[in-house]
């Protein structure tokens, strides 16, 4: 059974490593240690039955000192107050290193979407969002999808806020649907972004990616974004896992097909040769992508892990216990302030469409988007050498904490 992996502790134990790279002091890191303000709530909800069911909800933002605060609202059962502190960090964290004008924040409910309706979905989104009129917005914290929510719930959670304030502001939530001032391509950008991390790691070493195999972990707008990138690039995706279950082919999964199998049956599985969710994290490939939640390598799997290089395209995905074993097996961590940019740059580059009400095209918002993630993995691994880091999530936490200590004092303190 996992350890929650997402606590305070084990978060400032890895900073602490990097402390030694960086100016910090102890007055910038005050300020990253308390995040700026936590809200809970209580949220009220009419089910279909007539009943009224409370549930809880949270907004963290951890800090603002490089800009507005952006991060997701996830619903999972069993979501915490903790959970969304230590999340919204790492938002700050990865803006940080993606070099964003934006600071970190991260919300949400402690719900199972899949148990309620369509209608309870929504009254529950727009409770929580009618909640938080008063503190959210484009130029304080701005709401985006995570885990459990999708484009149809922000575009609830943008009407509410429109509704309430009387305006037609669209750029408080990101990722939201193009007719609503979302933008085009930002589905699949986080794994877009964890995909060329990996090519340019294979590219900066002199390597390709031609007939490398990889294990896709989590087939989400992500996992499978990832999966086409790559297999563009000569990569045969030979594993991949979802809820449902995995599937596996040696010689390379068709993934059209398994895109036409998953639309119909609702999961990987069944597609192949089956595996278990397990099995699939196990198989022996030269790369391993995570893309689906934190904690999905802890310390009770990792010894199964065969995969040289494991890329952390969701936050947390590799908890710190079972990331100093992987590394004492030789095994290379890409962290997820650096292999997950894709998806935080991508929310930026629509609220700076939304500010100023001019839109681009796919193509643009590519070249944008993997120039961004080129400049970020270039300034990380040259980081690295430079300074002989252990680890390249040293490297990014160090820069990071580098780029939030400098905002700070200039800031100062206030009064």
């Amino acid at each position: 059974m996992r350890a929650s992996g997402l606590n305070w502790q084990g978060l400032l134990e890895q900073l602490e490593q990097a402390l030694p790279f960086t100016a910090v002091n102890d007055h910038s890191l005050a300020y990253f240690k308390f995040p700026k303000r936590t809200i809970s709530l209580s949220l009220p909800v009419r089910m279909d039955d007539g009943q009224v069911r409370v549930f809880r909800g949270y907004r963290t933002v951890h800090s603002i000192a490089r800009g507005p605060a952006m991060g997701g609202v996830r619903y999972r059962e069993g979501l915490s107050q903790h959970e969304c502190e230590v999340l919204s960090a790492i938002m700050t964290l990865k803006n940080a290193v993606a070099d964003l004008p934006l600071g970190g924040a991260k919300g949400g409910v402690n719900v199972d979407p899949e148990t309620l309706s369509a209608g309870e979905l929504e009254r529950l989104t727009r409770r929580y969002t009618s909640e938080l009129v008063d503190v959210i917005g484009h130029q304080s914290d701005v709401l985006a999808p995570d885990v459990g929510t999708d484009e149809q719930i922000m575009a609830w959670m943008l009407d509410t806020y429109n509704e309430n304030l009387g305006n037609t502001a669209s750029g408080m939530v990101v990722g939201k649907p193009v007719p609503l001032g979302g933008s085009l391509g930002s589905k699949g950008a986080r794994g877009r972004g964890a995909a060329l991390v990996t090519a340019r790691l294979f590219e900066d070493a002199g390597e390709s990616l031609d007939n490398r195999s990889v294990v896709i972990h989590g087939y989400g707008d992500a996992g499978r974004a990832a999966a086409s990138y790559l297999a563009e690039r000569g990569a045969r995706i030979i594993g991949v896992a979802d809820a449902g279950g995995a599937t596996y082919a040696s010689a390379g999964l068709d993934l059209a097909a398994l895109a036409l199998h998953r639309e119909a049956s609702g999961s990987v599985a069944g597609f192949a040769t089956p595996l278990s969710i397990d099995e699939a994290l196990g198989l022996n490939a030269d790369i391993l992508i995570l893309s689906f939640d934190h904690g999905s390598i802890y310390a009770g799997n990792a010894a199964s892990i065969r995969a040289p290089l494991v890329i952390e395209a969701s936050n947390r995905a590799v908890l710190p216990e079972a990331e100093r074993f992987l590394k004492n097996q030789g095994i290379v961590v890409v962290p997820d302030l650096l292999a997950s940019i894709g998806g935080v740059i991508a929310n930026y580059l629509e609220w700076v469409q939304d500010a100023s009400n001019f839109f681009w095209m796919e193509d643009e918002i590519y070249a944008a988007l993997d120039k961004r993630v080129n400049a970020a993995v270039s300034e990380v691994t040259a980081f690295a050498r430079e300074h002989q880091t252990p680890d390249l999530r040293t490297a990014a936490y160090a820069i990071a904490l580098n780029k939030l200590h400098g905002a700070s004092v200039l800031r100062g303190v206030y009064p």
